[in-house]
Parts: C-alpha cells; structure tokens; sequence
C-alpha cells in the first residue's frame, strides 16, 4: 500500500468536501476547486477525514493513490491558506504593470509584453519589480509564475531578466579578448 496514499486527510473547520461520481468538490474560504477521479481510485469522508483508497494492486492505480491523496491534501490547503509565488525583475528600464486582468512587461523587447491572467489568480506588482502571485490552486500558481519567468528568463552573463525570489544564479564569465 503507498506510504502516502494511505493517510487520512484531517478536513479543517470552514472547508467543506463532497465526493459525487468521479468528481471531488473542495470549498473553502479561499474559493472552490473540483478534481477528477480516475476509475480505480475512490474517494470517502468520514469522520472529519478524507480517505483514499484503490480498488486493486495494479502498477498505475498504486501509482495514483498517493498522487490523488496529495493533490486533494493540497487543494485543502489551497482554499485555506493559499499559494504564493514571488518574482523579482532585474535589468536596467525592465519594469511591469498590471491593469485589469492583464499585465504589460517592458523587459527589453521592442513593443511590450502582454499577458492575460487567468481567473482564480491575484497579481500585486510592488515598486514595478516585484510581483506577488496568489491562489488556490498550487498548479496554476506555479504555472502562473513559470510562464511569467519565461517571458524573460534571467541571463546567466548579464544577470538580468525575471527570476523568483532567492533564485540563485551563477554568473558566466564572458569572452576575454587576447
């Protein structure tokens, strides 16, 4: 049986979860995330806990039982606590800002940068360098923040581009000339 999968969920005042068909509901104060269950994996609440359970030994569903118990341990955390991904931007004049549900990058390029945010997702932009990325959802969060970051990823010579914060990057030397 997985180690993981095997552990019971403890459901948090405030949250509420529903199991119906091959779909499981998670409600929290945070807002609201459904996941799809595989045929093979089900999915119980009883006293307070969610269970996990697989309906055989087979080498894909032993797989999925410990990603489905922690998918759902994350969406319960999700629609408590919530995400948060943070991203500095380094380079002279590269600078962002958001205006509505868009944003609107000036990192280097000839025209700006635009890109849509998704709904369930808040941007805040700090001092034009640093944007904070929240939600419930820990997928789209980080998602959210590695495509901002592809948008103009750091330069291993000059240093600049869109990074998270505390990434560490180690500086290339360049040509040196005889």
């Amino acid at each position: 049986m997985s180690r993981i999968g095997k552990k019971p969920i403890a459901i948090p005042g405030g949250v509420d979860v529903k199991v119906a068909g091959s779909t499981v509901s998670i409600k929290g104060p945070l807002g609201k995330l459904d996941w799809p269950l595989v045929p093979g994996v089900g999915v119980a609440v009883t006293n307070g806990q969610v269970v996990v359970s697989r309906s055989s030994d087979d080498r894909k569903l032993r797989a999925l039982h410990g990603l489905v118990r922690a998918e759902l341990n994350n969406m319960i955390n999700g629609v408590t606590k919530g995400y948060e991904r943070s991203l500095e931007i380094t380079g002279v004049g590269y600078k962002t800002q958001v205006q509505g549900r868009t944003m609107s990058f000036s990192v280097g390029y000839i025209n700006p940068v635009v890109y849509q945010i998704p709904a369930g997702i808040d941007v805040k932009v700090d001092k034009q360098t640093l944007i904070n990325i929240k939600g419930a959802d820990k997928r789209l969060v980080g998602q959210v923040a590695a495509n901002l970051r592809a948008i103009k990823p750091p330069d291993v010579y000059k240093q600049k581009g869109v990074r998270y914060v505390g990434e560490v990057l180690r500086k290339k030397e360049g040509k040196t000339g005889k």
